[in-house]
């Protein structure tokens, strides 16, 4: 009778273990889609372009141009696009499901949505250009005090998001996630204190460096956009599903970048180390 009970008791999980599989499927099947309407595998590749451009800056000025086909390797494996999708992936997992996630893909599946991606993602691939971004901040510098309608959308768009204060942390957090790979790859000697206070370095500046190049790049970016388009976006993302989606992406990247810049920070202290033998 207990044996029969038993097994009575295993045969009903079966649907309840069914339906929690098929659900967790399907959730995982709405975060892919929503993954594709991001286009963040083509964003993920163009910032992987980015880092190994300024991966031959470290190459040049950190290891007297010698880090040869074995950093390149380094430097490829580092920024592996792949990873970045992943750690950003995660964060979305964190921060949208239900309805909001529904809203997110719904509104970057659209026509509008996926102009916006599709700007974004080309204008961080120009902007790699050194003479487009000296361009870009010359145009914010030029409108800046201007009173210019579209500079005043994207500020406002910027400033919903807390899209200066979050940048400039990243970039903080991963100044000191490089130092933090070279001391650990015996290449330096400094305290936490130290490393802290160099990552910090001149914030007033960083801020405004990053203000500039963040107005610059999107005013490239939604030239083409018009301004009721660029009104919905600000909008939606002002919504409690879009606010989601902008804590995630920081995160996310955020993330990827801090990875980054360690694994940097101890493969330089590794040819160093290798050049001194």
């Amino acid at each position: 009778m207990r044996r029969f009970v038993l097994a009575g008791r295993a045969f009903a999980l079966w649907p309840a273990i069914w339906f929690f599989s098929a659900a967790m499927a399907c959730a995982d099947a709405r975060m892919t889609a929503l993954v594709d309407v991001l286009k963040l595998s083509e964003a993920a590749v163009i910032l992987s372009e980015e880092g190994k451009a300024q991966a031959q800056d470290l190459n040049r000025d950190m290891l007297d141009g010698q880090g040869g086909a074995g950093w390149a390797q380094q430097v490829m494996q580092i920024y592996a696009p792949a990873r970045m999708v992943e750690l950003v992936r995660a964060e979305l997992e964190k921060e949208l499901s239900g309805e909001a996630l529904e809203q997110v893909i719904r509104f970057f599946a659209s026509s509008r949505g996926t102009e916006i991606i599709e700007l974004e993602n080309a204008a961080r691939r120009a902007i790699q250009d050194p003479d487009v971004e000296k361009a870009a901040r010359a145009k914010f510098t030029e409108v800046e005090e201007s009173g210019d309608e579209r500079l005043a959308l994207i500020a406002e768009y910027i400033d919903q998001g807390d899209m200066i204060t979050r940048n400039v942390t990243s970039a903080l957090n991963s100044n000191y996630q490089f130092l933090r790979g070279l001391a650990e790859g015996d290449a330096i000697e400094m305290t936490e204190e130290e490393m802290l206070k160099d990552a910090a370095g001149d914030l007033e500046a960083s801020t405004r460096d990053t203000t500039e190049w963040l107005f610059g790049f999107l005013l490239l970016a939604y030239h083409p956009l018009g301004d009721d388009d660029l009104r919905a976006y600000i909008a939606f993302s002002e919504t409690a599903a879009g606010q989601a989606l902008n804590r995630a992406l920081f995160e996310g990247f955020g993330k990827a970048y801090e990875d980054i810049s360690y694994a940097l920070g101890r493969a330089v202290a590794l040819n160093m180390t290798a050049q001194e033998l």
